[in-house]
């Protein structure tokens, strides 16, 4: 390994937050165009803990994206979304916050759609179960436009919100606001907190499944 890749790629150890053994920590460069250069960390231990992120190696502001998927195209525009990036269909009512146990990612919009879609088709599976009728009808109307806007039938809004910064939609057509001070305040972060003795998580859609909420 070069002088340079070692730089790039190189681990680390620390003391998992859950069970205390050793954690080892994996760190990876990367160049993103037009983006610049990000680190993507992961680590997961024997006891089930896990950990990613994705950092931008050089200061942001807070920043908004916003993407109008109409076509087949749109849907590999990249996105990069850290854990403190909260991302928004408008057009839905949907909006997945980042909590305690979010997991960053690289991906393209048509990924993100795919992520909301499995938390939208487990909502859909437990208002079967649970007898709830508006929520099963809300499920599978938001179902059939995420799978019509999948397959370019239709177009929605996608945002990407993020407070530090560390979140974007890379395209051509994207358009990008600085965030004032305020706006990103009332931005959740995803800062991990570990509490052991706790019995309250909160969630995030894009990671784990939970029921639609109006």
């Amino acid at each position: 390994m070069s002088e340079e890749e070692s730089c790039r790629n190189f681990v680390t150890k620390t003391s998992c937050p859950l069970c205390h053994k050793e954690l080892i920590i994996n760190w990876q460069g990367d160049d993103i165009p037009y983006f610049g250069e990000v680190m993507h960390i992961s680590s997961i231990c024997e006891c089930s803990f896990k950990f990613a992120d994705t950092l931008i190696l050089s200061q942001r502001d807070p920043m908004r994206y916003a993407l109008e998927v109409d076509g087949l195209e749109d849907l590999n525009s990249r996105v990069v979304r850290s854990t403190s990036g909260t991302i928004r269909i408008p057009e839905l009512g949907i909006d997945v916050e980042p909590g305690s146990i979010s997991d960053s990612y690289v991906t393209n919009v048509e990924g993100v759609l795919d992520r909301i879609l499995n938390v939208v088709n487990t909502a859909i599976k437990w208002s079967e179960q649970e007898g709830d009728e508006e929520k099963l009808s809300k499920g599978l109307e938001i179902q059939q436009v995420l799978t019509d806007v999948i397959e370019g039938k239709r177009s929605l809004t996608v945002v990407i919100e993020d407070p530090f910064g560390n979140s974007a939609i890379i395209s051509d057509k994207v358009k990008s606001t600085v965030l004032s001070p305020e706006d990103a305040e009332q931005l959740k972060t995803g800062m991990i907190v570990f509490d052991a003795n706790g019995s309250d998580v909160e969630l995030d859609a894009a990671d784990s499944e939970h029921s639609l909420t109006d």
